[in-house]
């Protein structure tokens, strides 16, 4: 049987996360050459990473191998979510609508603020001494 590779990038904070769905597949889905579950370890995060798959009733027929660099592991969760759903509006335009409806293809914008100089952090400021 001909296997089908999709492929497709997510980003979230200083996450970059390559995403490759090979259809058809057993289901396996890897991070970084670890299990999901031993990778991410905490359930809300796995449960973040599949809803792209739970949504589209997809689950379980595709094996997901993606690779993630960058941040923490709650950035890298969000970047393996978008790559998900973005390789999913690939492999099925009718699934497209129903991701972007639900909010699945939006790169979610929020960064770190940076630090000001005069002060220790972005908006904290230095203890104010009267005397």
């Amino acid at each position: 049987m001909d296997k089908k590779v999709y492929s497709a990038t997510g980003r979230r904070k200083t996450s970059v996360a390559r995403v490759r769905i090979i259809v058809p597949g057993s289901g396996r889905r890897m991070i970084n050459g670890k299990e999901l579950k031993n990778y991410l370890q905490k359930d809300d995060l796995i449960r973040h990473v599949m809803q792209p798959l739970e949504v589209s009733k997809v689950d379980g027929k595709m094996d997901i191998v993606c690779s993630a660099a960058g941040g923490g592991i709650s950035g890298q969760a969000g970047a393996i979510r978008l790559g998900i759903a973005r390789a999913l509006a690939q492999l099925d335009e009718n699934l497209k609508k129903l991701l972007k409806d639900k909010g699945f293809l939006t790169r979610d914008p929020r960064m770190v603020e940076r630090k000001k100089y005069g002060q220790p952090k972005a908006r904290k400021r230095f203890q104010y001494s009267k005397r």
